[in-house]
């Protein structure tokens, strides 16, 4: 299933990267990719347009859906499978949930972590996104 192929490749990155712990460092993985897995992004020269602010964190989840389409359409994403989720806006948003609260931080948690505000606070994602990732997760 692409799910678990997805969960698994952001696993994959983060040990990559070396990421142990949150929140994931959404900016740097995008600035300097490690061993030239795609091409840098530098943040800073993104339009405002780009980025959503609808909630607090809203940009960090703009970065990292912005750097799942750099995996994806990346020859080392592509040789993973990841291409076909380019024309999936709702697999993109997933994956990027993936990236920035990966299932074995998440469910470390204790039962009384677990809840949105407390995701959100401690990923640096906004509380809707934290909804959506402990729906998927917990289900």
């Amino acid at each position: 299933m692409i799910r678990d192929i997805l969960e698994q490749t952001a696993q994959d990155i983060l040990t990559i990267f070396e990421v142990h712990a949150p929140p994931i460092p959404i900016e740097s993985m995008l600035q300097r990719p490690s061993g030239n897995l795609w091409d840098a992004v530098d943040p800073t020269q993104l339009s405002g347009s780009f980025m959503s602010v609808k909630e607090k964190f809203s940009p960090r989840m703009s970065l990292a859906r912005l750097l799942v389409r750099h995996v994806a359409s990346s020859e080392w994403g592509r040789a993973r499978g990841l291409f076909q989720i380019m024309q999936q806006p709702e697999m993109i948003q997933a994956f990027a949930r993936m990236l920035m609260m990966p299932r074995d931080m998440v469910l470390s948690m204790t039962p009384r972590e677990q809840n949105p505000v407390s995701i959100s606070r401690e990923f640096e994602v906004p509380q809707s996104e934290a909804e959506a990732r402990l729906r998927e997760l917990l289900v």
